[in-house]
């Protein structure tokens, strides 16, 4: 199991996700209609290590965080 965190404005709790890539991470998250905005958006860490592929490989006890995009100046 993965532990998937919702950082920012995305607002929903923490969900626990039998996965074993980000592939699958976001094929169950693409089935909640308020999450599917932000997978467009959001970057995405591994372990406080940011990603940019659904490939990556996934172990039980990590965690994934969804960092949607924030504006400041």
């Amino acid at each position: 199991m993965v532990k998937v965190e919702f950082l920012g404005p995305i607002g929903k709790e923490p969900v626990e996700i039998d996965a074993k890539t980000l592939a699958e991470v976001a094929a169950a998250l693409k089935k909640d209609p308020e999450l599917e905005k932000w997978l467009e958006t959001a970057a995405v860490a591994v372990n406080d290590t940011m990603v940019d592929s659904l490939e990556v490989t996934l172990k039980d006890g990590d965690r994934v965080s969804l960092l949607p995009p924030v504006c400041g100046g």
